[in-house]
């Protein structure tokens, strides 16, 4: 295993070097390609860098992951602090760095309700689910939904609702990863894509989330650091004064509107990204209650030898993601300044060489030159790289643990057999996220996350909710609200422009709104409430009886299960 290990890491590790080798020689071949943009030598070098060493960390894990827990749960032995850290890592997605800047560039103030609405989810993690889900919880989130209820349907709709929302998490991943390697190295978008989802299929085959952890941990560092030294760098520029940088985004953008200055000061108010109120609530309410609810996140918990760590986790991460969300806004506004003013940063129509998604790469490059420009490249390359890796993990674990160990097998297998069936699921949920990155290439990446926030919000986080807090809350009733709420959400995301016109074709939506929480919640929860007041079955009753038990053992502690697989 070691030796076949050693020759997948050797191979791997040489890709950069291969693929440099390739872009030199297609450059060769077309001239005029050659002479539009140029090899990034030091970019490559960080890449080569920073697989090299993430494979080795991968590596080292794989030695020290043997068991289901080693795993899922990296053994439970992560403390708070590396926790945080890595919650923060898996949280900072390509959505966030490469997103949320663009649309803070192209659309103002108005960009920031990403920033604020991933924000405003953190105090429900931390006040209501965080502890609870660390004293119940083993594996997956449905490890806690299902606490009391029948388990067989609990996580088949769980399996279900993990599975849309990594899926949706996982485009987003990988049109940012591609748009980026295109814009580097000259590859082509779809080549891009399919080495980002190998690299990605390793870390989670070998390493587990032993690895995927510190993949995580480093990245967060990496990015923390280069977003800081990126504001920073434009802050100075306008001697550290948020009103001549607010100013001089304005006079541009009244500018590129051929002087209409009421088209320039729209930047500095609501409407221009978000047009509509309902589309603003509802908006806001697939991020809120979407943080609560992603099973990537919720499953980190579990990494965490108790509930105190599992607090300092939240705390710590809340900080270094509020503290990161403040710099992307002051990217966003900086690239105004130093990117759309800029033609070598721009196609003749206009439109951003390589993509909307790349206004913070070539903000890097204003301000730090190639130099910079290499190291942000590389920070956002193992941004993508972490995240998917933690998706792609909570995906395997939801149809090896939930599906196949609970349901098929009722709980009695074997552990390696387990672990099989998840090594074997994220290679699959790696080649359906090749063939998604390809398919959405032209989606910004920000607004596909919103997609993944709402099924969160729309199913994972009413039955995760109802089941930790009301006593009332039966089998039948989480399900069939989960499978509302998943349905509903999914139905009116395929109507809506994102789908419909930009990936069907179809002249206009049926579905108007850019998000559907505000009618996929409520209606995931009364379902929720409805059947499960209704619910007068034996069984029912034997589940709102063992509440008071769940609520002790959430709140305390007591009765908990060892992290770590005897």
């Amino acid at each position: 295993m070691n030796r076949v290990f050693a020759q997948i890491f050797l191979g791997l590790l040489s890709a950069p070097v291969l693929g440099t080798a390739l872009v030199t020689a297609a450059h060769a071949a077309d001239p005029a390609q050659a002479s539009g943009s140029s090899t990034n030598w030091l970019a490559i070098a960080m890449f080569a860098a920073f697989v090299g060493l993430t494979l080795w960390i991968t590596k080292w894990a794989a030695s020290k992951t043997r068991t289901a827990g080693d795993f899922y749960t990296a053994g439970g032995g992560i403390t708070g602090f590396q926790n945080g850290l890595a919650i923060a890592g898996d949280y900072m997605s390509a959505a966030s760095f490469l997103g949320i800047s663009a649309a803070v560039m192209y659309a103002g103030f108005d960009g920031l309700i990403y920033a604020i609405g991933f924000m405003v989810g953190w105090p429900l993690i931390t006040f209501l689910i965080g502890e609870r889900l660390r004293n119940l919880g083993r594996y997956t989130f449905a490890d806690v939904a299902g606490y009391r209820f029948a388990q067989a349907p609990i996580r088949v709709f769980a399996a279900s609702g993990t599975l849309v929302v990594v899926l949706f998490y996982l485009i987003a991943q990988m049109v940012g990863a591609g748009q980026l390697i295109t814009l580097l190295f000259g590859l082509p978008y779809w080549v891009a894509v399919v080495i980002v989802g190998l690299l990605m299929m390793v870390y989670v085959l070998f390493g587990g989330m032993t690895a995927t952890t510190w993949v995580q941990v480093i990245k967060a560092v990496l990015l923390l650091g280069g977003v800081s030294f990126l504001a920073f760098m434009v802050l100075l520029q306008f001697k550290f004064s948020p009103e001549a940088m607010f100013s001089e985004a304005v006079r541009i953008k009244t500018e590129l509107a051929d002087g209409d200055l009421a088209k320039g000061l729209s930047i500095m108010g609501p409407g221009k990204f978000v047009e509509h109120p309902f589309s603003t609530i509802s908006f806001g309410m697939a991020l809120m209650f979407g943080t609560a609810g992603l099973p990537h996140i919720l499953m980190r918990f579990f990494t965490v030898p108790d509930a105190k760590e599992a607090r300092k986790s939240v705390l710590w991460a809340t900080t270094w993601i509020g503290y990161f969300y403040i710099l992307t806004f002051v990217i966003g506004f900086g690239a105004i300044s130093f990117v759309l003013t800029n033609p070598s940063f721009l196609n003749p129509d206009g439109s951003l060489i390589g993509g909307n998604n790349m206004a913070a790469v070539h903000l890097s490059n204003a301000m730090g030159g190639p130099i910079f420009l290499g190291f942000i490249s590389a920070v956002a390359f193992a941004t993508i790289l972490a995240v998917v890796a933690g998706l792609t993990l909570s995906g395997a674990s939801a149809v090896s643990h939930d599906l196949y160990s609970m349901v098929l097998m009722k709980g009695g297998h074997d552990t390696k057999k387990e672990l099989k069936v998840s090594r074997a699921t994220a290679a699959i949920l790696g080649l359906i996220s090749i063939i998604l990155g390809i398919t959405f290439e032209k989606q910004n990446v920000a607004f596909m996350v919103s997609l993944a926030f709402a099924v969160a919000a729309s199913a994972n986080f009413p039955v995760l909710l109802m089941s930790l807090l009301w006593k009332d809350c039966t089998t039948k009733g989480a399900v069939a609200g989960g499978f509302v709420g998943l349905a509903t959400a999914l139905v009116l995301m395929t109507l809506s422009k994102a789908v419909w016109v930009d990936v069907f074709g179809f002249e206009q939506a049926v579905f108007g709104w850019t998000s559907p929480a505000l009618i996929s919640v409520p209606a995931a929860f009364l379902t929720i409430w409805a059947v499960s007041m209704l619910d007068r079955s034996t069984n029912a009753d034997k589940e709102r009886a063992a509440f008071p038990a769940q609520q002790i053992r959430s709140e305390t502690g007591i009765g908990i299960a060892p992290a770590v697989d005897e």
